[in-house]
């Protein structure tokens, strides 16, 4: 039997007969295989007609590749295997790479069975059943490609949608928007969100996404990142008590430099609010050399209000002044004359004209309203900074 043109140098290849035979099949060869995939796939039935008609095509195509690559081997197969590849871009939103899979072994399985019988002779059946052997290879890796850059590409896209969230909650973005786009990313709506920021540790942002990510999923937490010119905002989620074991070890996927935490909040809607104090903190940090690593904003409070933070200024007279002021002169007074002595109780006492157990119960009272210990130095500072602000707002009079 003579070869045709197409055929291996040295190879059978299949007569022109056999040609028009396979051309003429190709259609039912593809209506063959759909309806197989109807019978031996439930989720295949399921889907809508229009998307079947496109596996349908789908079909009708790596059929039609298979035919011009008998033509010739070595010269269409790359051609061929491009035109199926762009195949799966379509579907790859409503059919998973495993279920792709499945579909192309049973379409293969059907051209092993049915196109070795339109061959003329045993030299012919061998010639397809190999050709079948190797088309269906490279139709597996075109697929399998096609898949990687879709999902390339999906990642890309969620990166850069993850970035717009994070800038939105920084700059404090309508919260409509925020959560549509937050939803997108697959976090939950009613999470609580912590805002921590802090320097990158590398100018790879691929690496600096696995170092947060592999932190946050031994935590078992999602997080949203974004690298914002010289600084790396995270948005943690879920409660994030006590500091020193989730944000602690959240704070090693930072580089070198302080790591400040905002409030944890409610939900991602009020994020806002836990950026904007942990970016206060970041930069106001710098007056406290001796701040632990990661810092809760509340806890520099007084550098955010001597750096002009209003906001700052705002909590320590809530948390602190007011309390004080509400609870009676005495115990402003005990702990004026307290920190003007020094610290020293017997001090304070005869300064006051009480007994040292009087001071020693107010001092109690004072820790209970205001989460404050006036024997420690620095919540001593935070004490009489807060002290200072509450009496300057009220002589501006805004308290």
């Amino acid at each position: 039997m003579s070869s045709t043109a197409g055929a291996h140098e040295g190879t059978p290849g299949l007569s022109p007969r056999t040609m028009r035979k396979l051309e003429r099949a190709s259609g039912n060869l593809a209506a063959t295989s759909v309806a197989e995939m109807e019978n031996r796939l439930p989720w295949f039935r399921r889907m809508p007609a229009d998307q079947r008609a496109s596996v349908l095509l789908l079909i009708q195509n790596g059929v039609a590749g298979f035919v011009s690559w008998l033509h010739d081997p070595e010269q269409s197969m790359s051609l061929s295997a491009e035109a199926f590849r762009s195949a799966p871009k379509d579907i790859s939103r409503w059919v998973s790479l495993r279920q792709t899979v499945e579909l192309v072994r049973i379409a293969l399985e059907l051209f092993e069975q049915q196109l070795p019988v339109l061959a003329g002779n045993d030299q012919e059946r061998m010639f397809l059943t190999e050709g079948v052997l190797r088309y269906g290879r490279e139709i597996a890796f075109s697929a399998a490609t096609s898949y990687a850059a879709a999902a390339e590409a999906r990642g890309a896209w969620d990166a850069r949608l993850e970035a717009l969230v994070v800038d939105g909650i920084v700059r404090g973005d309508p919260e409509e928007a925020l959560l549509s786009r937050a939803a997108a990313l697959g976090w939950d709506p009613a999470a609580q969100a912590t805002v921590v920021v802090g320097n990158p540790n590398s100018e790879d942002p691929q690496e600096i996404i696995y170092g947060v990510r592999s932190k946050a999923a031994r935590l078992g937490r999602a997080v949203l990142l974004s690298v914002q010119g010289s600084r790396l905002v995270v948005v943690l989620s879920g409660p994030t008590d006590p500091v020193e074991e989730v944000l602690a070890k959240i704070a090693e996927a930072f580089g070198d430099g302080p790591v400040v935490a905002g409030p944890t909040t409610a939900s991602l809607a009020e994020a806002h609010r836990s950026a904007s104090d942990a970016l206060s903190g970041l930069r106001a940090v710098v007056g406290w050399p001796g701040a632990p690593r990661p810092v809760r904003s509340v806890d520099l409070l007084p550098e955010r209000a001597l750096a002009g933070d209003p906001e700052a200024e705002w909590q320590l007279v809530d948390r602190v002044a007011r309390p004080l002021e509400d609870a009676g002169g005495s115990l402003l007074e005990t702990v004026d004359a307290f920190l003007e002595v020094g610290g020293v109780l017997e001090t304070c006492a005869r300064k006051l004209f009480v007994h040292p157990n009087t001071v020693r119960y107010r001092l109690r009272r004072i820790h209970e309203l205001t989460g404050r210990n006036a024997h420690d130095p620095r919540d001593a500072l935070v004490l009489r900074v807060a002290l200072s602000v509450g009496r300057l707002a009220r002589a501006r009079g805004l308290w």
